[in-house]
Formats: C-alpha cells, sequence, structure tokens
C-alpha cells in the first residue's frame, strides 16, 4: 500500500509506504523544509488512523524528504482569520497528531534526515526512536514567537529530556546541534547522513522479530508510567494476554532450542 496526494506545486500531503510489517510515512514539501500545513495534519490524521487497523504491521518509520526533517508547522497562517471549514495549529490538529503518533499503538521511529524545527520537534519526540544525521540542528522559537506552547509538548519535553533540557530549549530559543541533541537524550544515535536508511532499518528489523503482544504492551505501560497515568487493569490484562499466547510458548521454544522465535502476534 502507498500512494502520495497532490497539494499544488509546493510538493505533496505526506506519503505512505508499507514494506513487509514496515509502514513509513514521509513529509514531502522538501522546498519549504517539509512544513506542516492543515492539509498534511489532517493527512497525518487519517494516515495513523488507518495504520492502526492493520494487524500486519509492527514498526511505523517517519521521516521526511530532502535535507531537513521538517520546519513545524506553517508561520504564516499563525494567527490569522479562517475561512468556514479552515483548520490551523491552534484548532488543537497538531497536538492531536502529536498525541496521535506519541500513543500509536506501534513502535515507532523518527529518521530525522536532517534539522528539525519548531512544532516539529515535539513531533520527533512523540516518536519512541530518534535516529538522526550528523551536522543536524533543532530549535523551538515559541517564545520568539510569542506562542505559548501546547500542554502536550511541553510535558514530553520535561519527561523525555528532563526538566532543565526543556528550559533551556523553551525559554532561550537557542538552537543545537546534533551532538547536542544526543547528550539532552532528544536524539539515540547521531550517523553520517548515508548510514540513516540501514540504521533505520536494522533497528526496525530488530523490534519486528520481537513478541508483538509484549511490545505493544509495555511500550503503552511505559509510556503511561511516564505521563503518571498508569492503567493498572489494563497492564495486568495485557500480561496476562501474554501469558496465554502462543507467542509465549513459540519464545520458550525457540530459548530452549536455541534458536530465533517466529513470533505472530496471538
Amino acid at each position: 500500500m502507498s500512494g502520495a496526494e497532490m497539494s499544488g506545486d509546493d510538493g505533496t500531503l505526506p506519503i505512505l509506504a508499507v514494506e513487509g510489517f514496515k509502514a513509513t510515512i514521509r513529509l514531502n514539501r522538501p522546498k519549504q523544509h517539509n512544513r506542516l500545513e492543515a492539509a498534511d495534519l489532517a493527512a497525518l490524521e487519517r494516515l495513523l488512523a488507518g495504520l492502526e487497523q492493520r494487524d500486519d504491521l509492527r514498526v511505523l518509520i517517519l521521516t521526511g524528504t530532502g535535507r531537513s526533517f521538517c520546519s513545524g508547522y506553517h508561520i504564516g497562517s499563525i494567527g490569522k482569520a479562517k475561512a468556514p471549514g479552515s483548520q490551523s495549529a491552534s484548532d488543537g490538529a497538531f497536538e492531536r497528531v502529536t498525541d496521535q503518533v506519541e500513543n500509536f499503538r506501534l513502535p515507532t521511529i523518527c529518521a530525522l534526515n536532517g534539522g528539525v524545527y519548531g512544532g516539529a520537534t515535539d513531533l520527533a519526540l512523540a516518536c519512541d526512536f530518534r535516529i538522526g544525521v550528523a551536522g543536524s540542528q533543532m530549535f523551538m522559537p515559541a517564545a520568539r514567537l510569542g506562542i505559548h506552547y501546547y500542554r502536550g509538548g511541553l510535558r514530553r519535553y520535561v519527561t523525555r529530556l528532563g526538566l532543565g533540557a526543556a528550559k533551556k530549549l523553551f525559554l532561550t530559543a537557542q538552537t543545537i546541534d546534533a551532538d547536542e541533541m544526543r547528550r539532552i537524550g532528544y536524539l539515540d544515535e547521531v550517523v553520517p547522513a548515508a548510514e540513516l536508511a540501514a540504521r533505520v532499518a536494522a533497528l526496525a528489523e530488530q523490534i519486528g522479530a520481537l513478541a508483538p503482544l509484549a511490545v505493544t504492551g509495555m511500550k503503552r505501560a511505559l509510556n503511561q508510567i511516564a505521563a503518571g497515568t498508569l492503567d493498572l487493569a489494563a497492564l495486568q490484562a495485557a500480561s496476562a494476554a501474554c501469558m496465554a499466547s502462543a507467542d509465549l510458548q513459540e519464545g520458550l521454544a525457540a530459548f530452549a532450542e536455541k534458536r530465533r522465535p517466529v513470533f505472530h502476534g496471538h
């Protein structure tokens, strides 16, 4: 399954491609550093909702076309009067999409093919893993623009990077490089640009080989613990489902037989 929806001369809406158990969503406005417009947010919501329903997938990869990952929401549209039926970041669409990425059932990998700016920093932060290229940069210009950031983004910055790093990025609007992004935990790894695709593919393969029920259940619980919203009953139910699963029997058998397990998610 793949496809692209055209949107004028400025590029296309995000492109979806599926290869085996891996789904990849690619932001595709390279001339504008993959900035996000209202139509892109609506497309991302649709794509993510559709992928949630597929039981043949195990990993989602989010990346961009060209030399930048994403420059965030289209600044020129912020604060402008809206036509009936139109959408802006202030409607909460951006926060909905980032929350949707964070709560996506499957593990998510952000392949940061270049710089990441503004709201896109939160979009990437909502992913479970972030691998970036050497020479990339990030900055959060909210205070420079007079914008008070939304709750979900502030929470992700604090819980995933720590209060000190969150304050540094939000309250100074300082640009940081890939090494500093790695030091504060924004990036899990920094690789040469030529190696990004291979490294992301290897991580996706590693995750895809694991037991899906255990992976998705633990991802949900870990996110809830970090946010202080743990649903203990749901955690216990997920644990019980794993204990009763065919995947557990396969994992135990493979361990005893010293072979690689083959999991089916049931």
